[in-house]
């Protein structure tokens, strides 16, 4: 009878102790757990950029932003109506004593219907330079008259005026000599002569006999240009 007694409170005992947990398991609530922490975010670090996600907006050649100079004559500015025939073109010079220009660079591409060869032009003053064009039937050297060989079946010669010997206009002069375009119809080749007195010469080998040609001058920069019709 003493054992089972034993047994029977060892269970009330147990029984009760199930009870307190029960309730106090009940009546507990998420504040007393504490704040419900978040898991701390995932922070991926920033992918380095490819070729293919970043754009250049520098212009190639000189690295700072700036364009080297163009090498071919692109510039599209409107002349005046191409000439009905192929008489000369002459044009008077002004600044005359105090503006000094010299040939920098000479450029040619070809535009549709024509080809354009432009003489840019710099140096001191504020004068224009003139010029004659017009076919000869031979290319001769100012000065001398020594045979300058053209390749062409005609002979435009660019004669400018009111230019200068480079130690008075303080450029530079076009180092060149010849220029065989690779793609253009009417101007084969240009043979630059230099300055001689005042007048700036060169000569355009014309493909398949003379064609009508315009000159007109532009400014900001100065620049010359020849235009030949295809």
């Amino acid at each position: 009878m003493a054992t089972r007694r034993r047994a029977t409170t060892f269970m009330q005992a147990g029984a009760l102790l199930a009870a307190l947990l029960l309730a106090g398991c009940e009546g507990r609530t998420d504040e007393d757990l504490g704040p419900l922490e978040s898991p701390a975010p995932i922070v991926s670090e920033p992918a380095e950029p490819t070729p293919s996600d970043t754009k250049a907006t520098e212009d190639p050649g000189t690295g700072d932003g700036t364009p080297e100079p163009g090498v071919t004559a692109t510039e599209t500015a409107a002349g005046p109506p191409f000439a009905a025939d192929t008489a000369p073109d002459t044009a008077e010079p002004t600044g005359e004593g105090e503006t000094f220009l010299s040939v920098t660079n000479v450029r040619v591409a070809e535009h549709d219907r024509y080809d354009r060869v432009v003489f840019d032009l710099d140096g001191t003053g504020s004068g224009k330079p003139g010029w004659r064009v017009e076919y000869v039937n031979q290319a001769t050297d100012d000065g001398s008259g020594h045979a300058v060989q053209v390749d062409g079946d005609a002979i435009l010669r660019v004669s400018l005026s009111g230019t200068a010997n480079p130690m008075d206009s303080g450029v530079e002069e076009f180092p060149g000599d010849r220029i065989e375009p690779d793609d253009t119809e009417s101007v084969n080749e240009i043979v630059y002569r230099y300055w001689f007195e005042g007048y700036t010469t060169a000569f355009l080998g014309i493909d398949e006999g003379k064609r009508p040609f315009r000159t007109f001058l532009l400014e900001n920069p100065t620049r010359v240009v020849v235009d030949v019709q295809h």
